[in-house]
């Protein structure tokens, strides 16, 4: 008889305690010029039949990477450089083999450094080297704040260690020409294309080939022009989950399986829609009238790395400090 009030008072005492309800919403942290992509992702995402609710946060990579340590209660992060996502790993937000969590490293799709100018280039600016004449002026974001300037460094770097066969002397007078010829340098890349666009700034802008060919589609072919230097930066663009957040909310398997959907076909055709470079190699394929061919170097190759890139580079009193006249 005891035991059966006992289990009844057992039976009662658990009916009665409150449930944790399960979280329906998710917040994904991304770069600034990712907007629209993430606006068309989530989209695709829903017509899968997801019921989740996909909240979006956007600024420069660097500082979404510092507010999600600083309190933002981001899920996912969708960064433009591994160094940012390895921030969150040292803070002890995301795991330490986070790369092996998705294919390629964890990078769903990628784009690279490239010119926009004005309709009928009246500056004949076609590659790296043009960008450190007198008289052009370039607009591109801060390398301090920005992950896309940070790229735009690397890649007239590697322009110019081919260009001068690695004479240092003569590649710290080409990037100084050009980091001077920029009269103003934003916080984040939107607002370098802000500053182009809306404000009128500048001959050339520097930044993804994903903005540029945004932007030809959306302001017109009669008012800008994508150029396509010989050789750029392979820029990835990885995501992580936050494992913090995550375990804290109870949210692990939404935000596992919202980044596994832009692997897939469906989110490799968005991204494709949406000027980044898929992955996937037959969505590739199907849309290779819309991206030129280009010669991409990579970290490891052009710089040892990006641990040796963040400690030589990007560290202060680096070689970007020994360049940047502007600051």
């Amino acid at each position: 008889m005891n035991k059966l009030l006992l289990s009844a008072v057992a039976a009662l005492a658990l009916a009665s305690s409150p449930v944790l309800a399960q979280p329906t919403d998710i917040l994904n942290a991304s770069y600034d010029i990712a907007r629209e992509l993430f606006e068309a992702e989530n989209a695709a995402y829903a017509a899968t039949g997801a019921t989740v609710t996909i909240n979006q946060s956007h600024a420069g990579s660097s500082a979404q990477a510092r507010a999600v340590l600083e309190g933002l209660q981001a899920d996912v992060v969708t960064f433009n450089q591994v160094t940012d996502v390895q921030k969150l790993v040292e803070g002890g937000y995301v795991s330490e083999d986070w790369t092996s969590d998705f294919p390629n490293n964890a990078a769903p799709f990628y784009s690279f450094p490239s010119f926009l100018v004005r309709s009928g280039n009246p500056k004949a600016i076609k590659d790296w080297g043009d960008l450190a004449a007198e008289g052009v002026q370039v607009i591109f974001p801060n390398p301090k704040t920005s992950g896309n300037g940070r790229y735009t460094y690397l890649a007239a770097r590697a322009w110019a260690t081919e260009a001068y066969a690695g004479d240092e002397a003569k590649i710290e007078e080409f990037l100084t020409k050009l980091f001077a010829n920029v009269p103003v340098f934003e916080t984040g890349g939107r607002a370098a294309t802000t500053a182009f666009t809306e404000r009128q700034l500048g001959d050339v802008l520097v930044t993804f080939e994903a903005e540029t060919l945004a932007v030809v589609k959306q302001l017109g072919a009669d008012k800008y022009e994508a150029v396509v230097p010989s050789v750029s930066f392979l820029s990835e663009f990885p995501v992580a989950v936050v494992d913090k957040v995550v375990d804290a909310r109870g949210s692990r398997d939404l935000a596992k399986a919202y980044l596994d959907f832009l692997f897939t076909p469906e989110g490799q055709e968005v991204a494709a829609a949406n000027f980044h470079r898929p992955q996937d190699a037959t969505v590739a394929a199907a849309h290779a009238a819309t991206f030129p061919e280009i010669r991409l170097v990579t970290v490891e190759d052009a710089f040892g790395g990006w641990d040796k890139v963040a400690a030589d580079h990007f560290a202060d009193g680096g070689l970007l400090d020994k360049v940047f006249v502007n600051q």
